[in-house]
C-alpha cells in the first residue's frame, strides 16, 4: 500500500485552520480551563463550526467528510493548545461517527446534524468498574420489555459525563461474551439515568469525567445501534480510529513542549554560556525531535489504513497508539527536564501537558493491550 509521507495542499489547509483555531481559541484559554474546571461549551461549538466535531462523519448530515488522516492532523494542532479539550472532541468525533457508520437513516438524520455543530454533546460507555482491559466481561444489562429497553448497571471513567446530550452504551443483551453486546443510545433526561460524583483527576481538567449509572432506565427499541449482538465490534471499530486520534493528541503535547523546550536551552543560561551548547542538551533534543518525527509517520499509516480499510488497520492503530503515546509523554517529560525547576511550575505550562498526556497510555485501550493485539497478530500469522 502507497502511503504519502508529505501531506497534500488541501491536508496543509485544513492543519492550517486547526493550527489557527487552537492559537486563537484555545491556547489563550487553556491554563485557566485546566484551573477552573472549566468545561468550554461556547469554544467546542465554535470548533464544530469550522467542522472540527463531525471530522469524518459524512457531508450530507453535517459532517466534514474528511478521512482519518486529516483528523490525526487536527488533533495533533489542536493538543498543541489543550490536550484535554482535543481529546473531548476526539470522543465526540468518535461517537458521531459509529451513528454515521452503523446507525439507521432515521438515527443519522434525527441526530447527527446537531452533533455535528455540538449543539449537542456525546460521551463514549464501555469502561465499568469491574471491566477496563476485559471490556467484554462487562455487566450492564439491557433487559428487553416490549419495544423498550431497561438498562441496569455502571460505566465508569466516562467523559462528558453529566453534560454531554447522548451516551452511547455498550451493555449486555444476551449471553456472556461479546456476542452477547449490544450498543444502545441514552439521551440525558432519560428516567433512571444519573451520574457519580465528578472524579478528581491528575489532568483533563477541562472535560468532566464521572460514573454513568443506569437504574431501571428504559430506552426504547429503536435506540439501538446495528443489530442485537453487534454492539461489542461497533465499539471496537470506533476505538480503532479513537486511538490514532488520542495518539494525535500526544504529538501535539510533544511537539509543543519540544518547540517551547528549544526556546528555552537558547535563553537559560548556566556556566556562562546557553545551555542549548552543552552537548547533553543538544543531544536530548535531536533524539526528542526523531521519536516525535518516527511516531507521528507510525499514526499518518495507521490513519491511512484506516481510511482504505486495510485489513491490518486495527494492528496499525494499535502500535501508533502504544509508540505515540509512550513517546508522547517521554517528550513532554524531558521537556520538563530542561526547564528544571521551572518545568514543575504552572507558569511555564510544560506541566499541565505532562498532566493531560499521562492518560494517554491508558484509555482507549492500555498500552498493554495494545501490545495484547500486536502479539496475537504476530502470533498467528502463519498459523
Amino acid at each position: 500500500m502507497a502511503i504519502e509521507l508529505e501531506p497534500s495542499e488541501d491536508q496543509r489547509a485544513i492543519a492550517e485552520l486547526a493550527r489557527d483555531f487552537a492559537r486563537e481559541e484555545l491556547a489563550p484559554h487553556a491554563d485557566a480551563w485546566d484551573r477552573d474546571h472549566t468545561f468550554p461549551v461556547e469554544t467546542l461549538r465554535k470548533a464544530a463550526s469550522l467542522g472540527l466535531a463531525a471530522i469524518y462523519v459524512a457531508e450530507e448530515v453535517g459532517g466534514a467528510g474528511l478521512g482519518r488522516l486529516e483528523a490525526a492532523m487536527v488533533f495533533e494542532e489542536l493538543a498543541r493548545a489543550c490536550p484535554s479539550t482535543a481529546a473531548y472532541l476526539s470522543i465526540h468525533n468518535m461517537v458521531a461517527w459509529m451513528i454515521d457508520a452503523h446507525g439507521d437513516l432515521e438515527q443519522r438524520r434525527a441526530l447527527l446534524p446537531d452533533l455535528c455543530r455540538m449543539a449537542r454533546f456525546a460521551s463514549y460507555c464501555l469502561t465499568e468498574p469491574g471491566s477496563g482491559s476485559d471490556a467484554a466481561s462487562l455487566r450492564t444489562i439491557a433487559r428487553r420489555d416490549g419495544d423498550d429497553y431497561v438498562l441496569d448497571g455502571a460505566k465508569a471513567f466516562i467523559s462528558g459525563a453529566g453534560a454531554s446530550d447522548l451516551y452511547l452504551v455498550m451493555c449486555r443483551t444476551g449471553g456472556p461474551g461479546p456476542g452477547g453486546i449490544s450498543a444502545i443510545l441514552v439521551e440525558k433526561g432519560t428516567r433512571g439515568l444519573s451520574f457519580g460524583k465528578p472524579e478528581e483527576k491528575l489532568g483533563w481538567h477541562s472535560q468532566p469525567t464521572a460514573a454513568v449509572i443506569f437504574e431501571g432506565c428504559r430506552v426504547p427499541v429503536r435506540n439501538r445501534l446495528g443489530a442485537e449482538g453487534e454492539g461489542f465490534k461497533i465499539a471496537m471499530r470506533g476505538l480503532d480510529g479513537g486511538r490514532i486520534n488520542i495518539a494525535a493528541c500526544s504529538l501535539g503535547a510533544a511537539a509543543e513542549c519540544l518547540d517551547r523546550a528549544i526556546a528555552y536551552t537558547k535563553e537559560r543560561r548556566q556556566f556562562g554560556r546557553a545551555i542549548a551548547e552543552f552537548q547533553h542538551t543538544q543531544f536530548t533534543l535531536a533524539d526528542m525531535a526523531t521519536e516525535l518525527e518516527a511516531a507521528r509517520l507510525m499514526v499518518w499509516r495507521a490513519a491511512t489504513k484506516l481510511d482504505r480499510a486495510a485489513p491490518d488497520a486495527t494492528v496499525a492503530a494499535a502500535m501508533a497508539k502504544r509508540l505515540a503515546t509512550d513517546l508522547g509523554f517521554s517528550i513532554v517529560d524531558r521537556a520538563l527536564q530542561l526547564f528544571g525547576g521551572y518545568g514543575y511550575i504552572r507558569d511555564y505550562g510544560i506541566e499541565r501537558f505532562l498532566r493531560d498526556c499521562r492518560v494517554h497510555r491508558i484509555l482507549e485501550g492500555t498500552n498493554e493491550i495494545m501490545r495484547l493485539i500486536v502479539a496475537r497478530r504476530l502470533l498467528a500469522e502463519g498459523t
